[in-house]
C-alpha cells in the first residue's frame, strides 16, 4: 500500500483508542524524577499516527538503515506529507511513545487460524560473539544461545503462521530460551486461539507437550522424528505432506529478516529495538 493508504489505516486505528493518546504523549515522570537534571515535556508537532506511519513505511521500503530513510524520504522528499517532521535525533526520542499503539496494531493485523498452522523460531543477533562481553545495550535481556547454524548472542523470535503465511502469534525470549516453553506460554494467553494441527521441527519434540496441547487445547502437534526414535503410531500421509510444507514459515522468516529488517546490530535502546521489531512484523502482515 502507498504511504497515504497506510496513514489513513493507521490514523483510523488511532482514533479508536483515545484513552491511550494522553498517556503516550507524556514521558515516564516517575523514573525521570530520580535524575537531578530538569525534566522537559515538550509537545511534538507530529501526531502519533504520523510517527507510526513513518516507522512502518521504512520497513516497507528498500532502505537498509532508518537514518538514511528518514533524512532522505521524510526530511528531503516528504515535506509535503510531513511538514512538521522534526530532526532525526528528535524523532528517535519520539519513537518509544508509539510502542503500545504499535503492539495493539500488530495484534489487529494477525490472520485467522485455518486449522493448519506452523511454528518455528529464529535468532535475532544483537552483536557478534566477539563483542558479547562488552555489549551494554541488552546486557540485562539478551543471552547466549545456539541454533543449528551455530552460537549467537541475542534473542529468539517465535512465530506461528497459518498455511497462507499469515502471522497468528509472535513471542520473544532470550537466546537460551526453550522453544517448547515458549509454545506453552503462548497458549496461556486468553486472546490467543488455535485449533486443528500444528506442525513444527525437531526442536519441539516432547511427548508431554503433545499430550498437554491435545488434552487441554485440542491442538495436535506434529514433528519430524529423530533418527534414533521409534514412532508409536503410524504417520498419516496427510501429516507427512504438511511436514514437508514447513517451508512456508521459513519463507516468512526470510522475508522478515531480508525485507522487513527486523535483525541488525545498530540498536542503542531496548525500547527502540522493540519498536523496530514490531514495525517489521506489521510491515509483513500488511503486505
Amino acid at each position: 500500500m502507498t504511504i497515504l493508504e497506510l496513514f489513513c489505516d493507521v490514523d483510523d486505528f488511532c482514533q479508536t483508542l483515545p484513552p491511550f493518546q494522553f498517556l503516550l504523549t507524556r514521558p515516564a515522570l516517575e523514573e525521570q524524577a530520580r535524575h537531578s537534571c530538569p525534566i522537559r515535556n515538550r509537545p511534538t508537532g507530529l501526531h502519533l499516527s504520523e510517527i507510526m506511519t513513518i516507522l512502518i513505511a521504512f520497513h516497507q521500503s528498500s532502505y537498509r538503515q532508518f537514518k538514511a530513510y528518514y533524512t532522505t524520504e521524510i526530511l528531503k522528499h516528504g515535506r509535503v506529507d510531513f511538514p512538521k517532521a522534526p530532526t532525526y535525533s528528535r524523532f528517535v526520542e519520539l519513537m518509544p511513545r508509539a510502542l503500545l499503539h504499535l503492539v495493539i496494531y500488530l495484534y489487529r493485523s494477525f490472520g485467522a487460524c485455518t486449522g493448519i498452522s506452523f511454528v518455528d523460531s529464529t535468532k535475532l543477533e544483537v552483536c557478534r560473539l566477539k563483542r558479547m562481553n562488552t555489549h551494554r545495550v541488552f546486557k540485562e535481556n539478551a543471552a547466549l544461545g545456539k541454533t543449528s547454524m551455530g552460537w549467537f548472542y541475542g534473542f529468539k523470535l517465535h512465530l506461528i503462521c497459518n498455511d497462507s503465511g499469515e502471522l497468528l502469534w509472535v513471542g520473544l525470549t532470550p537466546g537460551n530460551g526453550d522453544d517448547r516453553a515458549a509454545l506453552r506460554e503462548c497458549f496461556q494467553h486468553d486472546l490467543f486461539s488455535l485449533f486443528g494441527k500444528l506442525f513444527a521441527d525437531r526442536g519441539y519434540i516432547s511427548q508431554a507437550l503433545v499430550t498437554e496441547l491435545l488434552n487441554e487445547h485440542h491442538v495436535a502437534l506434529h514433528t519430524r522424528l529423530r533418527k534414533n526414535m521409534k514412532c508409536a503410531e503410524p504417520v498419516l500421509s496427510e501429516d507427512a505432506l504438511f511436514l514437508r510444507k514447513r517451508a512456508i514459515i521459513e519463507s516468512v522468516i526470510d522475508q522478515l529478516k531480508n525485507i522487513s529488517q527486523i535483525e541488525h546490530s545498530r540498536h542503542r535502546s531496548p525500547v527502540n529495538f522493540m519498536v523496530n521489531l514490531v514495525c517489521g512484523l506489521i510491515a509483513y502482515s500488511r503486505q
